[in-house]
């Protein structure tokens, strides 16, 4: 396999026309400045999974000859070396950054990369690599330093040849990450990226790197015969390369082949310790088998018993089979470590709430702190109380939220007004988003939220009050701009107004079909049925809603288009038969039948 990211190597400046003072001093910093760095590159995010062991570092050079530095560069570089030992790490890259293009010396515009590649400045990383490359084009760790910073901007194309250049060095290089982005490309990209592989190819045809990186395209590209060909030459050289197994793997599985899998088992037969391969392959049977990933889990978790992700991987897995009781477990393993609590408290809460234990659902539910899980902990918590009739103990527990959570404030008002809401208490509902927009008078979210249901209780002059002061503060808003204009079209006859308010959201989001549905209803109700028709076919077309439907429905009937109305309203009456916009519209139209069929509406 192959790199993905450059050697993260520090290596010190070395000055000799200034031995009397800069020489002496840096002999005195180096060591602290190597240590900090090495151990920064020690601790750098680890390499993606289509990466691959790194290369050998370059071989030794030759010393460069003395060289001299202008008198004026001795004090920038002094105040960069005293910098980096005080760890003020920006004020020493801008020094170098100035220097390196002054100096164009090989060691600098090096050291002024590395520098920069610690700080995870890429910007600044890719300038001082891009001069390194010019003052020594034939530096194996520049270009493939270059190569990786150019493809993680999106420009592989030109990544290409520095590349090769690494290749030609008999070093291992890593093509496989110019297709990093390769499924967003625009096609001519595509196109450019994939001739220059090919190209790539002719001068190297037995390069495994290559060859797979040959592969996936085809793959990408649904080849998949002429793939496995370029799989089967990679095997010849390196029968279990990893992510060729997982691409025919994932080839054979489209494929639907008997055994998709053969491979991969031989290859964890020979090495039954590539707990890598081994967690591939276990996710790859959770889309087919979820037993035999379940399995494959099991003995990656014996070989890593106190592993917080194996634990909870095999929770999730024994969840989807069924088998609560093992995935109970699993989950109290990690409570016991201290890993990942609050995903163990939620799903055990969802565990008991599934076997009728709310109390204890709750319980679980309630240890859940500030982390992914909490809004959806507090959301049920707040369903089984409401849904017990307990809506003052409800009220009381998502007021301490808010005391011990500040921070989540507003979603907590926001998710007890919405429970209320469904549950039918309108006006408790009402109570909370008053107490809160009081309490956050500049939230669009729970501004938004009293709209909606101050249009459900008919107080339209709250609802564009509400409506208004989104605006006010994000005329932007597409969301609220579309809110307004399609309440107005709907519920009044300020149309013209509605209009305007409908055209500004859809200027933000041409392709939005809630909006395109707004315009298309404004213009019916200007009487522009021609043009209602257009934005509310493409609104349906992008969106089947049973409420898109019923106005698409709508001005199809008036435009004498029965047979048409029917046939997109009985569609939107199978999907769901009690949908009060839907139903309401056949009822107010006076519409008993539809294409000789009665109507049978849900109950």
């Amino acid at each position: 396999m192959w790199v993905s990211a450059p050697v993260c190597v520090i290596i010190p400046l070395s000055f000799r026309r200034i031995r009397s003072l800069y020489s002496t001093m840096f002999r005195t910093l180096a060591p602290a400045i190597l240590a900090a760095l090495l151990a920064a590159c020690a601790g750098a995010p680890p390499e993606r999974e289509a990466s691959a062991p790194e290369p050998p570092p370059p071989a030794a050079q030759a010393e460069p000859a003395e060289r001299s530095f202008p008198d004026e560069s001795l004090y920038p570089l002094l105040v960069a070396e005293f910098a980096l030992r005080r760890q003020a790490y920006d004020v020493a890259l801008d020094q170098y950054m100035s220097q390196a293009p002054l100096l164009r010396d090989p060691g600098v515009s090096a050291h002024t990369t590395h520098l920069a590649q610690f700080m995870q400045r890429e910007a600044e990383a890719l300038r001082a690599v891009q001069l390194w490359v010019q003052l020594e084009p034939d530096n194996v760790e520049a270009n493939n330093t270059l190569a990786t910073l150019l493809v993680r901007q999106g420009r592989s194309v030109e990544a290409v040849p520095h590349l090769a250049l690494v290749a030609r060095h008999a070093k291992q290089a890593n093509f496989p990450m110019l297709l990093s982005d390769f499924a967003d490309m625009p096609p001519a990209q595509q196109a450019e990226l994939q001739a220059a592989i090919e190209q790539l190819a002719l001068e190297f045809p037995d390069d495994p790197a290559l060859l797979l990186t040959r592969a996936l395209i085809l793959a990408e590209t649904e080849q998949f015969d002429q793939a496995l060909e370029l799989l089967d030459a990679l095997y010849e050289q390196e029968p279990f390369q990893q992510q060729a197994l997982l691409l025919e793997a994932r080839i054979l599985l489209r494929q639907g082949a008997r055994d998709p899998f053969r491979r991969v088992e031989r290859a964890l037969a020979a090495d039954p310790g590539d707990t890598r391969l081994r967690l591939q392959y276990g996710r790859l049977l959770t889309s087919t088998d979820m037993a035999a990933a379940r399995e494959q889990f099991e003995i990656l978790s014996a070989q890593s018993p106190e592993d917080e992700d194996l634990l909870m991987s095999l929770a999730l897995i024994n969840r989807e089979i069924g088998d609560n009781a093992r995935a109970e477990t699993y989950l109290r393993q990690l409570l016991e470590l201290g890993q990942r609590q609050d995903e163990a408290h939620y799903f055990l809460g969802r565990i008991a709430e599934e076997a009728g234990d709310p109390d204890t659902a709750v319980s679980q539910y309630m240890q859940v702190g500030e982390s992914r899980e909490f809004a959806s902990a507090s959301n049920r918590i707040g369903q089984i109380l409401i849904g017990a009739g307990k809506i003052d103990e409800s009220r009381q527990w998502f007021a301490r939220q808010r005391d011990t959570y500040p921070r989540q404030r507003e979603q907590l008002y926001g998710i007890e007004a919405e429970l209320l809401r469904e549950a039918g208490a309108l006006a408790a509902s009402m109570a909370v988003l008053n107490a809160a927009i009081a309490e956050l008078p500049d939230s669009a979210p729970l501004r938004y939220a009293r709209s909606m249901l101050s249009e459900q209780q008919d107080d339209l002059a709250l609802m564009e009050s509400d409506l208004r002061a989104i605006i006010a503060r994000d005329p932007e808003n597409a969301t609220a701009l579309n809110a307004l204009g399609y309440s107005l079209a709907n519920r009044t006859d300020r149309y013209s107004e509605a209009y305007e308010l409908i055209a500004r959201a859809l200027a933000l989001s041409p392709d939005e079909p809630a909006i395109l549905d707004s315009m298309g209803w404004v213009l019916y109700r200007k009487g522009r049925y021609d043009e209602a028709l257009d934005y509310l076919t493409r609104a349906y077309a992008a969106f089947p809603d049973p409420e898109v439907a019923a106005h698409l429905g709508e001005v199809l009937w008036v435009s004498g288009k029965t047979g048409a109305a029917s046939t997109v309203w009985q569609g939107a009456l199978r999907k769901d038969p009690d949908h009060e916009v839907l139903v309401s519209t056949l009822k107010r139209l006076g519409i008993t039948s539809l294409n000789g069929e009665p109507l049978e509406f849900g109950h």
